[in-house]
């Protein structure tokens, strides 16, 4: 059933996005009208409490095109400055430092192009076509933890077809979800509110949206996003 209605998602939003016309200009988040810079963005799917942190066992889930590319990590366009990790990674990794969660990366068969415009066309045949790419990597112990993070970049106004793959694959019901994306201009795509449509049974609570302009710079701001979720 979700792989049916992931599917529906998609097509809705396409249509949503197919009056846009500009062409998209950055390598890790396509969307057809890029924006200025601006501070991350903390938006809510539904109020909860803060989860009891000293008693959760936390797992951050990403998916970094740096980590599925068919080039050299260092190479790709989709790598923080100065590193040779993937945007996604980059705040996996400070939340994981803050949290003393186990980080999880989610790998595919299909290796993504390094470069921007090559990287864009695939994103958007695979929306088109409704792909669900297959994973790689699964996770094995998921009943172990209770909040799970979920980090991707936003492509085309929503999330990538590889997250309507992982959660296709997973059952969240009773887990604590926390969103984290980076974009360029679209904050978080509405892609927050489709995670919470997709698992309906798990609590999804504030999610941040870092431009990717600012993903370099962005650990307070992350810190500070954790803190008010009681970490």
């Amino acid at each position: 059933m979700k792989r049916i209605a992931a599917l529906l998602l998609c097509c809705l939003l396409m249509l949503t996005a197919c009056g846009q016309s500009a062409q998209p200009t950055e390598a890790e988040s396509p969307i057809p009208e890029p924006q200025t810079s601006a501070a991350p963005v903390v938006e809510s799917v539904e109020t909860a409490a803060a989860p009891s942190v000293s008693d959760d066992k936390v797992l951050i889930v990403y998916f970094a095109v740096a980590e599925n590319s068919d080039v050299d990590a260092v190479s790709s366009a989709s790598v923080v400055a100065g590193t040779s990790d993937g945007m996604s990674k980059f705040i996996a990794d400070i939340i994981a430092e803050r949290t003393g969660g186990e980080l999880f990366s989610i790998r595919t068969e299909e290796k993504f192009p390094g470069q921007y415009e090559p990287l864009a066309d695939r994103a958007k045949e695979q929306q088109n076509n409704g792909e669900l790419p297959p994973l790689t990597s699964h996770i094995e112990n998921l009943g172990d933890y209770d909040v799970i993070f979920i980090g991707y970049p936003v492509w085309w106004y929503t999330l990538p077809q590889v997250m309507f793959s992982f959660f296709d694959e997973y059952d969240f019901a009773g887990k604590t979800i926390v969103p984290f994306v980076t974009h360029y201009g679209s904050r978080d795509g509405g892609t927050f509110r489709t995670i919470a449509e997709l698992e309906p049974e798990a609590t999804v609570l504030q999610g941040i949206a870092v431009h990717q302009n600012d993903v370099a710079n962005c650990r307070e701001d992350v810190l500070e996003w954790l803190s008010g979720l009681g970490w």
